[in-house]
């Protein structure tokens, strides 16, 4: 098994032109109170651009589960959610539950990485974060379509962020306090896949956001 504190990787800048987002939905409610949940990126000494993004797994086995936390108890919020394979959305669409130009609170402020985005703290600020629905339980695979779709997501962000560099796990920058997305998540799948097809591509066709 990987050790989720090691999983990280660099992107090199895109060089094509800009992708859409893959199908994708809001998920109900979370327009409404949003921007109590998020804050703006130049808030705590961040430049407002986006260098990273942080891979997440929920420790749930349900998207409704996850967005209690965000939507009920307010204690955290992220960008997009993957849904889990016994989901109706799976293989279909994934969730947005925060616009991209805010930053959620998917990382302690306090964290960093010596290797992303030259050791800043307040990876909030400067990172996009992508929750994916599995039980972190050491038995509960991650799909192919959700690696999939993780990937994608990264690729049309790459696209459409000049400066993001590095993906990482959330583990790899808080590994005293998480362990996300597990070590079942198949990293090296998700490297190859973002990394497939150079540093551009042509634009997809567009899909009209539901």
């Amino acid at each position: 098994m990987a050790d989720p504190r090691e999983m990280l990787f660099d992107v090199p800048p895109w060089e094509g032109a800009p992708l859409n987002e893959p199908r994708w939905r809001w998920w109900p409610g979370t327009q409404e109170v949003v921007r109590v949940l998020t804050h703006d990126r130049n808030n705590h000494g961040g430049d407002g651009r986006v260098h990273a993004i942080v891979i997440h797994g929920t420790a749930g086995r349900s998207s409704a589960g996850a967005m209690s936390v965000m939507l009920k108890d307010r204690a955290a919020s992220w960008h997009w959610l993957i849904p889990d394979e016994n989901e109706a959305p799976h293989g279909i669409h994934h969730w947005c539950t925060a616009p991209e130009y805010r930053a959620a609170w998917h990382v302690r402020g306090s964290c960093s990485h010596p290797a992303v985005h030259g050791g800043a703290l307040s990876p909030n600020t400067w990172s996009l974060g992508i929750e994916v629905v599995n039980a972190q339980n050491r038995i509960d695979p991650f799909s192919r379509w959700q690696v999939e779709r993780t990937a994608e997501i990264i690729r049309y962000a790459r696209s459409k962020h000049p400066e993001l560099r590095h993906v990482v796990s959330h583990a790899a920058l808080d590994p005293e306090r998480r362990t996300d997305p597990g070590p079942l998540f198949p990293w090296d799948k998700l490297r190859e896949l973002v990394l497939a097809g150079g540093n551009g591509a042509r634009p997809r066709r567009r899909v009209d956001r539901v």
